[in-house]
């Protein structure tokens, strides 16, 4: 376990962002519009959404990547103009350099700001035996599995101590088994870091399971549908899934999908 004393989460402030996208041939594509929501310090918050409803557009402005059409974003009360140096982002696809080891891949981020200190390289190792890869510091990623190199991502954006970890459908490109794990591994680390997160996903129960606050889009414009407070006990375990009160989140979700033509006669 870390022996520090994690930084805290920071704030979020989303107020009318809308954004219109222009294509090569010149005609607009509509891909946001008035999303407006406060994030808590250390609040983790879902984003659900059909393909293409604007999730991804949303994160990509949110890491500095990408310019609101309309709208101001804040962080800490500071209008966010380029990535902040307090925001973390993990990709669908773990981004890991193949020529370099597991640990030098964690450590990237601090040699890119300055130097890497003995320190560093203590919390990088701390990280690592958090999601069970103590042993594997030295190890290059061809020699990970998919759901180890996700892991070792995670430990990337997280070395830095960002107080917002911006996580873009992490866990889509696993397989049912590791993906189970790697949200509970996940859910570990955020209740050890406490940081804001804001994490896009597609998958109605990873959303219940992990978040405190739902945020469910329409299809495009992306508009909120729904904002769903879960109130299930933490540390939460598969076994929530049979709770009641879970299930019921999972219908009044899949109800606003169903109202908006995404799912057909879901039950």
């Amino acid at each position: 376990m870390i022996t520090h004393s994690p930084s805290p989460g920071v704030a979020v402030s989303i107020q009318g962002i809308g954004k219109t996208y222009e294509t090569r041939h010149g005609d607009e594509v509509r891909a946001l519009e008035d999303i407006n929501v406060d994030i808590r310090p250390g609040e983790f918050v879902a984003v659900l959404g059909p393909s293409g409803c604007g999730k991804s557009t949303l994160l990509s402005m949110l890491a500095g990547l990408l310019a609101p059409s309309e709208g101001v974003m804040k962080i800490d009360g500071e209008r966010l103009v380029k990535a902040h140096p307090r925001a973390g982002v993990v990709f669908q696809t773990d981004l890991l350099l193949y020529w370099r080891t597991v640990l030098q891949n964690i450590l990237l981020p601090i040699e890119i700001k300055g130097t890497v200190t003995d320190a560093h390289v203590a919390r990088a190792r701390d990280l690592l035996a958090q999601v069970g890869l103590a042993d594997f510091a030295d190890k290059h990623p061809s020699e990970l599995s998919g759901g180890m190199r996700q892991r070792v991502s995670i430990c990337r954006a997280l070395i830095q101590q960002p107080g917002l970890l911006l996580m873009d459908e992490p866990f889509g490109a696993l397989d049912a088994l590791t993906r189970e794990q790697m949200i509970i591994d996940l859910q570990q680390l955020w209740l050890t870091q406490r940081n804001t997160v804001i994490f896009i996903t597609h998958g109605i129960d990873e959303a219940v399971f992990l978040a405190d606050r739902v945020l469910v889009m329409s299809p495009r414009p992306g508009k909120v549908d729904l904002e769903l407070a879960i109130d299930l006990p933490r540390p939460r375990r598969w076994s929530v899934r049979a709770d009641p009160a879970f299930n019921a989140y999972l219908l009044q979700i899949r109800e606003v999908f169903e109202s908006k033509g995404v799912l057909h006669g879901s039950h």
